[in-house]
Order: structure tokens, then sequence, then C-alpha cells
């Protein structure tokens, strides 16, 4: 499948497998710092759009340790900035919870 800008399209095979270790790996610089510490259990869809970078969109189950809610988590990569290279927002129940930019 080819890869247009502005298009979005479902990850599947490679794509969906990096996009999930981008997730794990966000997630947990996320929790290093000042962030909550989240930990992703179910991931029912992964999309990828080229947005001047790269913006993967989760629907996932999150859980805390304490609790486990849904959530809409978007991931925007700009690989060529040095720094505030990577943002992540955690939306849930369509309210933005966190937005962080490393």
């Amino acid at each position: 499948m080819s890869t247009f800008c502005g298009g979005v399209r479902q990850l599947e095979g490679d794509a969906r497998k990096e996009a999930l270790a981008l997730l794990d790996t966000a997630l947990a610089r996320l929790a290093s710092e000042d962030g909550p510490s989240y930990k992703a259990i179910n991931v029912t869809s992964v999309t990828g759009q080229v947005v001047a970078g790269s913006l993967n969109t989760y629907a996932v189950e999150l859980d805390n340790g304490a609790a486990k809610k849904l959530a809409t988590v978007k991931i925007w990569i700009q690989p060529w900035l040095k720094e505030n290279g990577t943002n992540i927002q955690i939306h849930c129940s369509g309210e933005l919870e966190l937005d962080r930019t490393w």
C-alpha cells in the first residue's frame, strides 16, 4: 500500500508492530518523567498519517495500576527536530487528559 501526504491508513503487519513499539516507548518515557504511568493493555486500532512528520492514532485501553480507561492516544513524531520532536496526547472520554512534548 502506498503512502500519501495527509492520507490516514490502518497500520498492519510490520508498520503496526513499529507503531505499537512507539506507543510502548512513549508511555515509558512519559512515566519516567512527570507523567502518569500507563500501560497499553488492548489496542483495537492503529492508524498512521503523514503530516509534517508522522502521526499515529491509537484506540487503546490503558491501565495505570488502579484503573483501566478507554482512550485515544496520538503520537506525532518530527524526527528532524533535535528538541521537542515528539508529542503525545491522551484523550479519555473525549477530553484531553494529557499533552506532552519532548
